[in-house]
């Protein structure tokens, strides 16, 4: 438990040593352009009115973009919440700063965060009111808008966060950027690939690229944009690139990979013959040494060790032998990419899954959450993977983008995962859902999928 100062007032933060390097990055930036004044509470119904209204949108209306170093590894996440951070202090601010910090951020950050470093969005007034000291410096990241003059009093704050040891990031850098009195605070520079020329980027990497302030490319949708960008020099990386797959010259799939598309068209049969199962597992052995070590991680919980392929089809049955199978080819399968890739595609399977009741459909939802991304592990198009595999009709609709009664949820699922709200509220609405359920399950299948791969 950490206590830290604000203002005269100290608040206290749980969890704050758990070892997280976090940062928040808001989607709404209607507060760059209003100041907003923090407003007591004015009894005791309008401080619970208050906590509540805090901490739900902060906990629950949460997304997430990875960033990648040099080696494709993930660097740290960005984190995309529904409101920004001053709508979070029109209530009192130690009040606020419990409620939003405590509760929303640091309690879900193994979840959100898996031990990597993030980005948190700085507006003007989150810089003036000091509000990013909240943060512990250890683990924050302040990433400072485009929208931000650079005027004496963003410098003093800039100041302030580098003595007191937080990092800072420019968001969307350009050559002629009015931040560029800010550069020498910049531990990392932002550039906007849709933004700027090849010539400029080569331009910005010699002029602001050192040692000391590293270049982030960002809005990188493909392997040859990130490829391009690696070779110009850039340190990190950030975009949809990861989940795009090569372009793969004809049809076949690559030999390395038939052994999965085998495991995968298996137990998405109608009916299974647990024998050929039981001797195709025995033949991959990567496969069945992880099954083995997940079912007897702590995650699954069995009393009894299980020893074989044999006695673990007896224990799990037909329905859970077939999830579980998905889930290790999806790790086998990865082993040489970004786990990102497994993470994103197992919180997928599990959102489908968990609202599986809402939609009228004998497919298997968990089936279609997983296959979204394993033409771009496979690497494959979609079309050629879906070739292979006996999928009911409308999810194969569905993941070819075509009309699907399940193209609402393949949809939804996209835009809670990216943090597109207008067009997440407007899908759950049409499949008769609540923001807050529809959050609620997205929050719930991250953290399930981070508790399977912590098995496998």
């Amino acid at each position: 438990m950490n206590v830290l100062s604000h203002r005269g007032r100290i608040v206290t933060i749980s969890s704050a040593d758990n070892g997280f390097v976090f940062g928040v990055k808001f989607r709404k930036r209607g507060a760059d352009r209003q100041r907003v004044e923090p407003t007591p509470a004015k009894n005791k119904t309008d401080k619970v009115s208050s906590e509540r209204s805090l901490a739900l949108p902060g906990q629950r209306f949460v997304a997430r973009q990875p960033i990648f170093d040099r080696a494709q590894s993930v660097f740290g996440y960005e984190i995309l919440f529904r409101n920004g951070v001053e709508d979070y202090f029109n209530a009192d601010p130690e009040l606020a700063a419990r409620s939003t910090l405590d509760s929303s951020l640091l309690f879900g950050m193994s979840t959100l965060c898996d031990n990597r470093r993030a980005f948190v969005n700085c507006t003007s007034e989150t810089l003036f009111k000091d509000l990013i000291t909240l943060l512990p410096p250890s683990q924050t990241v302040a990433e400072i808008l485009e929208t931000v003059e650079p005027e004496d009093r963003v410098v003093a704050a800039c100041k302030r966060l580098k003595t007191a040891g937080y990092l800072i990031a420019l968001d969307d850098f350009l050559p002629n950027d009015p931040r560029i009195p800010l550069v020498e605070f910049a531990d990392i520079i932002k550039v906007d690939i849709r933004a700027t020329s090849e010539v400029e980027r080569a331009g910005m990497m010699r002029r602001f690229g050192t040692p000391q302030c590293k270049m982030l490319a960002e809005k990188l949708e493909t392997p040859h944009e990130f490829h391009r960008a690696h070779e110009m020099g850039f340190t990190y990386f950030q975009g949809y690139f990861f989940c795009r797959p090569e372009l793969v010259i004809g049809r076949e799939v690559p030999a390395s990979q038939l052994h999965y598309i085998r495991l995968l068209e298996m137990v998405s049969r109608r009916e299974i013959d647990m024998r050929e199962l039981e001797t195709m597992l025995k033949q991959e052995t990567s496969i069945s040494y992880r099954l083995l070590r997940y079912l007897n991680s702590p995650v699954f919980g069995f009393a009894l060790e299980i020893k074989s392929i044999r006695h673990a089809i007896a224990v799990l049955g037909e329905r859970e032998m077939r999830r579980w199978i998905r889930l290790v080819v999806a790790v086998g399968a990865a082993e040489q990419k970004c786990s990102e890739l497994v993470l994103m595609g197992l919180a997928r399977a599990r959102f489908c899954e968990l609202l599986s009741d809402r939609v009228q459909s004998n497919g298997d939802l968990f089936l279609m959450g997983l296959l979204s991304v394993m033409d771009a592990i496979l690497e494959v198009g979609m079309d050629v993977l879906l070739e292979q595999l006996p999928v009911e009709r409308e999810t194969k609709l569905a993941l070819l983008a075509q009309d699907s009664n399940l193209r609402p949820l393949y949809r939804l699922m996209l835009a809670q995962e990216s943090g597109e709200w207008a067009e997440s509220s407007a899908l759950a609405k049409q499949l008769k859902l609540t923001d807050a359920e529809v959050a609620k399950t997205w929050w719930e299948a991250m953290q399930w999928a981070q508790e399977a791969t912590g098995g496998v």
